[in-house]
């Protein structure tokens, strides 16, 4: 999916939270949002899914300007789109599988079939061996790895990733990020990785902003 991004601020009250001229990401691409805590990077990865909306401007995805659809349209709109943000947001009391079956189960996805898929993703991850494992039994790292398979169970077009790395040690970014350049290759995903380490942003994008 391309998006494209024109003219796009987001202000509360008389804070300027996002002001930028045009923005364009290509089908396929992996773009680093780098910038100071605080800078707007969240808060624009937020207006692209229209979680906020913003107070100007165009988000356009595959030519459909999301800011001119109904509810019911962005909601089918955003089946395509998937964020994951800095918390794993696991359900602690399922283990990895169903963990990445629930979206599917929640689709009304046959059973075994749901089964499939989710360990196909897993096997992507790296996780295949702990299908049948808790979240409080894994690293942080191997948490996040979760979540990424299950933000992949529905195939999304578009993954946002909000400082996904935060939470883990210097070990564990490098090992994960590198997982995380890995899968979008192989699923080629028009990816958003929000950081505010540039050289991980070097590291794992094609362009940086």
């Amino acid at each position: 999916m391309n998006i494209i991004i024109k003219d796009i601020k987001k202000t509360f009250g008389d804070k300027v939270a996002v002001d930028i001229p045009e923005l364009t990401i290509h089908s396929g691409e992996l773009i680093g949002l780098v910038g100071n805590n605080g800078a707007g990077k969240s808060t624009l990865v937020r207006c692209i899914n229209m979680l906020e909306r913003p107070t100007a401007g165009t988000v356009e995805v595959d030519g459909v300007d999301l800011g001119k659809l109904s509810q019911k349209e962005l909601r089918a709109q955003r089946r395509d789109i998937t964020m994951i943000f800095q918390a794993f947001n696991l359900l602690m009391q399922r283990n990895c599988l169903k963990n990445v079956m629930f979206p599917l189960e929640l689709q009304g996805m046959n059973r075994n079939e749901a089964k499939k898929k989710a360990m196909e993703l897993l096997g992507i991850v790296g996780l295949s061996e702990k299908a049948k494992a808790y979240p409080a039994q894994l690293s942080g790292g191997q948490q996040q790895r979760v979540a990424i398979a299950r933000a992949l169970v529905k195939t999304p077009r578009v993954l946002l990733l909000d400082e996904p790395l935060s939470n883990l040690d210097a070990r564990l970014r490098l090992q994960t990020r590198e997982e995380i350049r890995r899968i979008q290759t192989e699923t080629g995903v028009t990816t958003i990785f929000v950081t505010h380490d540039q050289e991980e942003a070097m590291s794992i994008s094609d362009l940086i902003f």
